[in-house]
Parts: C-alpha cells; sequence; structure tokens
C-alpha cells in the first residue's frame, strides 16, 4: 500500500488529492492546522471505504519546532513515504507584517521554511519506496518577485505580496538545490503550479477583492476535480529527471534567475543556518 503524505491536505487542492488516493486504495496521511476540516476529511474518507487509510496530523506549519515534530511523528509510523506533496499556504497578501513565535516572517515561514524542513527531512523515507516524488506546489513559471537577499524577513519594506511572490521564489530554488545535494536520490522533485483553480482562497481576502476573485474564480478557474488529474498523473509518472518544473501539463525550462543553481544553494545555506540558529 503507498503513502502518501499532502500539507494542506484537508482543504482545496490537497483536499481533492487526498481524495484521489484514498480512492486509489492509498494510505493518505493529511496534515492541517484546523481540527474540525480533519475531522470533515475523515468523515468524507469513510463515505468511501476508507476508513483506517486516512490520518489526520495537525500541525501549525508556520513553527520550525512543528514541522520538526512532524517530520519525527512520519519518520515513527511510516517505514516509507511514497509521495510528499506540499500544499499548505494561506495568503496575506493584505495587512501589516506579522511573525511567528520564533520570529520568522508569516509567508516565509509557512509557504517556505516548512516544506524546506519537510523536503530534506522525509528524504530517508523517501528513499525506502519503490517511486517517491515530492510535488512542491506553487508558481513555477510565473515571472514575478525575487528573494531579496539583504532582508529575506522582509524587516524593512514589508508587503503582502512581495512576501508571497518572495515564498515562490524560494521554492523554485529548493527543488534545484535539492537535485544538486543529492545527486543519487532516487526521488524526483517536482515544482508545480497548477494555474488558476476554484478553492476557498478567496476567503482570506478583504471586500471588494473577494467577491471579484469569486467571481473571475467562476468564469475562469478549473475545478479542484479537473486539476488533480494532471497533479495525480506526474505523482504516479514522475518524469526521469531529479528535478523538474511544470505549469499545469506543461514542462517548463530550467532557464533564467528562477532556477540559477549558484542561487539555490546560496538560499539553502542560508536557510539551514536560520533554522539550526532556532
Amino acid at each position: 500500500m503507498e503513502t502518501v503524505v499532502i500539507t494542506g491536505g484537508t482543504d482545496g487542492l490537497g483536499k481533492g488529492l487526498a481524495l484521489h488516493y484514498l480512492r486509489q486504495g492509498a494510505r493518505v496521511i493529511a496534515v492541517g492546522s484546523t481540527p474540525a476540516k480533519g475531522e470533515a476529511l475523515l468523515a468524507q474518507a469513510a463515505t468511501i471505504s476508507a476508513v483506517g487509510r486516512a490520518v489526520f496530523l495537525q500541525a501549525d506549519l508556520t513553527s520550525v519546532a512543528a514541522a520538526r515534530d512532524l517530520v519525527a511523528t512520519i519518520e515513527s509510523t511510516c517505514p516509507s513515504v511514497d509521495k510528499l506533496v506540499l500544499c499548505a499556504q494561506r495568503y496575506r497578501l493584505f495587512g501589516s507584517r506579522t511573525v511567528t513565535r520564533e520570529g520568522f516572517e508569516h509567508s516565509f515561514a509557512l509557504a517556505y521554511l516548512s516544506r524546506y524542513i519537510l523536503s530534506h527531512g522525509l528524504r530517508k523515507v523517501l528513499e525506502s519506496a519503490s517511486q517517491p516524488v515530492i510535488m512542491n506546489v506553487a508558481t513555477p513559471g510565473v515571472p514575478l518577485g525575487r528573494i531579496h537577499w539583504d532582508d529575506l524577513q522582509l524587516a524593512r519594506r514589508y508587503g503582502g505580496f512581495k512576501a508571497t511572490l518572495q515564498s515562490f521564489r524560494a521554492n523554485d530554488l529548493l527543488g534545484v538545490a535539492f537535485a544538486v545535494l543529492y545527486a543519487d536520490t532516487p526521488i524526483r522533485y517536482v515544482g508545480y503550479n497548477p494555474g488558476v483553480v476554484s478553492t476557498g482562497m478567496p476567503g482570506h481576502l478583504p471586500q471588494p477583492l473577494r467577491a471579484l476573485t469569486k467571481a473571475s474564480f467562476t468564469l475562469f478557474a478549473a475545478s479542484v476535480t479537473k486539476a488533480v488529474t494532471p497533479m495525480a498523473c506526474l505523482l504516479d509518472e514522475p518524469p526521469g529527471e531529479r528535478f523538474t518544473a511544470h505549469r499545469a501539463t506543461h514542462q517548463l525550462p530550467l532557464k533564467g534567475p528562477a532556477f540559477d543553481q549558484a542561487s539555490a544553494l546560496r538560499l539553502h545555506h542560508l536557510t539551514h543556518d536560520l533554522i539550526n540558529a532556532v
């Protein structure tokens, strides 16, 4: 039986993938921060005869310590992990800068640091699987945002869009560095941009942007069910290269600053130092 670990697995795309793999007979560990959503997923799993194969783990992935605890929990209960899908994200596009209890800017912590810790931390149990794959769901192929090397926590000039875009660019580099650092690994690392998908994301936006976004989703966004199909195809039959980037069904060329190897290794070392100072 395959084991699939999904962060953000109780909502949106993560939940869609969780239900897909439960229907396929896999064991799914869905990680989320809200117990009510976890209970709802488990109840839905019961309706598709997946009781016992669906597991909910509550974790606050804005915390480095909690992400490390999650790694330890999974390692202690799973001899191998076949698929790790990193979906956890909470958009904070407006409002003032907030930091976690460990002092990290919120978007940097949740959307990047947690993915860094889980990618590297679960490497051994992934390598125990026959065809291991990590899928990092972000926005490769979107030429917006950059790494603010002199101010990674955006303490001097914060903006919600700036912080969100930096986390996406950091995840591009995370995949590049992972492939360089572990040249002999059987793990295939996939950076994935699902495009515009009709999820609960607009609920976090202020009015009138919330209403406008919901209306645009109705017109242009793919359903979660439709968006899950190409993701599952990549997860089930990952490309041969150690790292690839995709926008929906299209594989992207690994060119330009978004996938620069020197920048990827620079960010890796900076991140390693940051989290080990906690």
